[in-house]
């Protein structure tokens, strides 16, 4: 049951009352990929110098749900204020069922999509919540009576947790999921941020893999059907991109980049870390994408609006909203 709707420029944070405390999710419309993507090999070759909040693409044509698999999250990651709601305990089947459901019933007069998004990213690290992969092989099922045969497109974002022991057995689960299921439309979406160990295991609290274990786990994965494995870039300042070492360890064949300005969230505040004009001005996203492009790997740079991002719908808590954020 949805106990709190918070209305934002581009759609809903919902909080909603889940069998053990409270849950988050996100129901958003999009801007479409020609206001806020550059991405060559799509054939979007624009740079980017700000999007601007404007007319939306109908959830008909494209609709992004973004779920917690816990409640609150116990990976630490400095660019993050979910660690402030708890420790990570998981979400159970019925409560991701319940995430999604939820928020299609927040538009009834939706009755099919082009593509539904959903996104196991808001509180919590999915790898370690196994009703994500029970719940993912019967999503088109959940759905089904509300919005008939949408295409569906489920996505897992992961920070790599390197206490997890079986990360690889996982993946390899979602991967099969991706591959044969949804038969290549899915994603999977490795959490970076930097080549450099060093500022990786300040981010992420020494809870994540170094970068040559979790090239060693990809290397492991069947090659994906579909969009490549993601490995995922939020650029903030000062973070090395290694476009050279990241090809060392990767395949571009099987992995992908997107890159992303940094979040603005309190802990990001809190810990010094921005992309400078992320925002306003292509300049920081630049040299990045040509050092990668030119090794081999399709790049996507992804810009929220400002207006998405100062009203949490990317990152951030809306448990905490009344505490933090004054929403």
């Amino acid at each position: 049951m949805i106990i709190k709707n918070i209305e934002v420029p581009t759609g809903n944070i919902c909080i909603m009352q889940g069998e053990k405390g409270l849950l988050e999710l996100v129901s958003l419309q999009d801007y479409g990929q020609s206001q806020n993507i550059k991405a060559d090999f799509l054939g979007i070759t624009r740079e980017i110098n700000q999007v601007p909040h404007g007319s939306l693409l109908p959830l008909s044509d494209k609709w992004v749900i973004t779920i917690s698999t816990q409640y609150g999250c116990s990976m630490n990651c400095k660019f993050c204020d979910v660690p402030k709601v708890g420790k990570g305990i998981n979400a159970t089947y019925e409560d991701l069922e319940n995430q999604v459901i939820s928020a299609i019933k927040l538009h009834p007069e939706v009755g099919a999509t082009k593509r539904l998004n959903i996104h196991y990213a808001r509180m919590g690290e999915p790898t370690w919540n196994n009703n994500v992969l029970d719940y993912s092989r019967n999503l088109l099922k959940s759905i089904r009576p509300y919005l008939n045969r949408s295409l569906v497109h489920p996505v897992i974002s992961t920070m790599l947790p390197k206490n997890n022991k079986n990360l690889n057995e996982y993946l390899n689960n979602f991967v099969e999921i991706k591959n044969e299921t949804f038969r290549g439309n899915a994603g999977l979406q490795f959490s970076i941020n930097s080549t450099s160990d060093n500022i990786r295991e300040e981010i992420f609290s020494g809870n994540s893999h170094t970068l040559e274990e979790i090239s060693e786990i990809g290397k492991m994965l069947d090659m994906p059907k579909g969009r490549k494995y993601a490995l995922n870039f939020a650029l903030a300042d000062n973070f090395e991109v290694n476009a050279e070492k990241l090809r060392d360890l990767f395949n571009p064949n099987k992995f992908m980049v997107k890159i992303t300005p940094i979040h603005i969230t309190q802990s990001t505040k809190q810990n010094n870390l921005q992309t400078s004009k992320g925002y306003f001005d292509y300049e920081p996203y630049r040299q990045v994408e040509q050092d990668l492009k030119g090794k081999g790997f399709d790049v996507l740079v992804f810009i929220p609006s400002i207006e998405e991002d100062t009203s949490r719908i990317t990152c951030g808590n809306a448990i905490l909203s009344d505490k933090i954020w004054g929403l």
